[in-house]
């Protein structure tokens, strides 16, 4: 990777609608070699996917919490048919596994507490080898989907 594909990153973090022209416009490099560094860039997997970046209060999404999640033992089947298991709520909008104590932080978005209540009590809780969860309400959010430094 040089700084020409660094290039190419920034730009489509920025904007991933951009058309190869315009990406090229903006790095300095002409359509063909633009185009073959993009698909080289996808096709390594540095580039994974493009989607869209929601407002979740816009789609009646009001209401995030992180909730950390510790299980009962951390053997490779109980942390595989866990982490398969959260494929099937989504609600949690991202999950990641952790050193230590607790195990997994679980982002959630819900349309409001009782909402988020139900999830807890009838889809967390019910989640394999869990011993214990504790949550925390988001108050704000500051930002989101932040551009990697490169």
């Amino acid at each position: 990777m040089d700084d020409t594909d660094r290039k190419i990153l920034a730009e489509l973090q920025k904007d991933g609608r951009l058309s190869v022209t315009e990406l090229g416009d903006r790095i300095g490099l002409s359509l063909s070699p633009c185009h073959r560094r993009v698909r080289a860039l996808e096709q390594s997997g540095v580039i994974s996917d493009y989607r869209a970046n929601i407002d979740a209060a816009k789609v009646g999404l009001n209401f995030s919490a992180i909730v950390f999640a510790t299980l009962r033992e951390g053997s490779r089947e109980n942390v595989h048919a866990f982490e398969k298991a959260l494929w099937a709520i989504p609600e949690i909008t991202q999950a990641e596994r952790l050193f230590g104590d607790p195990d997994y932080m679980l982002h959630v978005v819900t349309e409001d507490l009782k909402a988020f209540q139900a999830l807890y009590d009838e889809s967390l809780l019910a989640l394999p080898s869990v011993l214990r969860l504790t949550s925390t309400l988001v108050m704000k959010s500051i930002f989101q989907h932040r551009p990697l430094p490169l």
